[in-house]
């Protein structure tokens, strides 16, 4: 069922000149069905786990489009990305596209940078469905991420439409790159960093009400790990885990015991990280999966990776590999226990991913 799904929508078609052994050593002029893509290539499909992979979109409204984000709602799955002519031009703005359970809807254009009389760049949209309210689409609006500021809008229709965005409270940046993690108390804790100055992870928490912000100092020092964009798994009620992206070649991690007031010394982990975004999700069975690129210096490869206790992790899944760029993954469960992961491809489109964790055949991690 899958491969056929996947060369009706998106499979290339070429036409080559091939040998056949006839014993007669004759040419003949057939139709080669080319299931790779013209610059990265699809990693086996025989691979435990994967139930199909195709993308949001052929073509996008502009050329570049780049870091998606992915949530369940109550009429379907929703995505959404920052795309423009090229990046960190003043016309980047987010689009949305919503997918039924087969098909994936025209993109369109959610929210755009006009701040004041000005024209500026949209970056990192991160949408969220609290347990109760609105869905939220955060993102950050400005000329660059030294300089960006937390923006957010709020749609009561699943995303048909929304409000108008407004600037969150000044100095708070919002989740800056993954989903935030809704709290027992009903308060939103939200993977935040800065880098003006060096590159300083911090948690940002919206209370209950949303209305008032409050957040950590730095977690980390830059002069000893230089890290942003953490992904939040929370393991029970007061120990939480931050997994984050580095420069220096490796995963970072902190671990909170008081469910996000105090944090401990942040380390690097032995995960390989390109400097280059990952996201993390806690799974139903209590396990967790992170999507990231298994290489110390290179976006060519995308990567799931199944842990049990957040410290030892395994290999699980091979999403993409190949000559090009796959990179700012985004990751939810949904409902009926699937796995559903967004991610840029060459900053061209948004792929999609559809994985069933229960299949995920796992074994030690390499270097």
């Amino acid at each position: 069922m899958f491969s056929k799904y996947w060369l009706c929508n998106h499979c290339f078609v070429r036409k080559k000149r091939i040998m056949l052994s006839t014993g007669q050593n004759s040419t003949v002029l057939a139709l080669l069905v080319m299931f790779s893509l013209p610059v990265g290539s699809v990693a086996g499909d025989d691979q435990g786990g994967l139930i199909s992979r195709g993308f949001v979109f052929e073509r996008g409204v502009y050329p570049t489009n780049h870091s998606s984000t992915i949530v369940e709602t109550t009429i379907g799955l929703l995505a959404a990305w920052f795309g423009g002519p090229r990046a960190r031009d003043p016309q980047n703005s987010i689009y949305s596209a919503r997918y039924d359970g087969t098909n994936w809807q025209e993109p369109r254009k959610v929210v755009d940078g006009w701040d004041a009389s000005a024209r500026c760049q949209c970056w990192n949209p991160v949408l969220f469905q609290p347990s109760h309210g609105p869905l939220m689409l955060f993102y950050k609006a400005g000329a660059s991420p030294e300089a960006w500021w937390g923006m957010l809008a709020t749609s009561t229709n699943a995303g048909v439409t929304w409000s108008e965005p407004r600037r969150l409270p000044d100095g708070f940046v919002g989740p800056v790159r993954n989903k935030p993690v809704e709290m027992p108390d009903g308060s939103l804790l939200c993977g935040s960093s800065t880098e003006n100055g060096g590159w300083r992870v911090r948690i940002e928490r919206a209370l209950k009400g949303r209305a008032d912000w409050e957040k950590t100092g730095p977690l980390n020092d830059p002069l000893v790990v230089e890290a942003i964009q953490p992904t939040i798994l929370p393991h029970n009620r007061t120990t939480i885990q931050i997994l984050c992206r580095t420069k220096q070649g490796f995963i970072a991690e902190s671990w909170s015991k008081d469910a996000g007031a105090n944090w401990g010394r942040m380390a690097l982990t032995k995960i390989p990280n390109p400097n280059s975004a990952i996201d993390g999700v806690r799974l139903a069975d209590g396990r967790f999966l992170l999507v990231y690129n298994h290489s110390p210096s290179e976006r060519n490869v995308l990567n799931l990776a199944l842990s049990r206790d957040g410290r030892e992790w395994e290999t699980a899944l091979v999403v993409e590999k190949g000559q090009g760029e796959f990179s700012y993954p985004a990751i939810i469960q949904t409902s009926d226990g699937r796995v559903h992961i967004t991610y840029s491809w060459n900053r061209q489109r948004i792929r999609h991913v559809v994985v069933d964790p229960a299949r995920l055949e796992t074994r030690p991690m390499e270097p």
